[in-house]
């Protein structure tokens, strides 16, 4: 199973694309496609065929994938950053902004 740098709740930021510059909070990840959906970002219209539980059918926008490589945590700042994992004074493991020196918070 892959790691990645971010994680599902995470606000990252867009750093290549055609969003690039946009930010959301990650929605789902996909790790078999190394994939994430982040909310509002890479919008696509999907049609719709009628079905029970849709009878009307039509044209429904929906987030599509992003791969991860394009995206950046951003801090609580709100400044894209690198991460790092430390040791807090419990011994656990907790995901650290490179710029800040601050642990990161969902």
């Amino acid at each position: 199973m892959a790691k990645f740098h971010i994680k599902t709740g995470d606000m990252v930021m867009v750093i290549a694309g055609r969003e690039k510059g946009k930010s959301g909070r990650v929605v789902r990840m996909i790790p078999k496609q190394q994939r994430a959906v982040v909310e509002g970002i890479n919008m696509i219209t999907k049609h719709l065929k009628p079905s029970a539980s849709n009878p009307q059918g039509g044209i429904e926008s929906m987030e599509a994938p992003v791969h991860v490589s394009n995206l950046m945590v951003m801090d609580a700042a709100g400044t894209p950053t690198r991460t790092r994992i430390e040791r807090n004074e419990n011994g656990q493991a907790v995901r650290v902004s490179v710029k800040s020196g601050k642990p990161l918070t969902k």
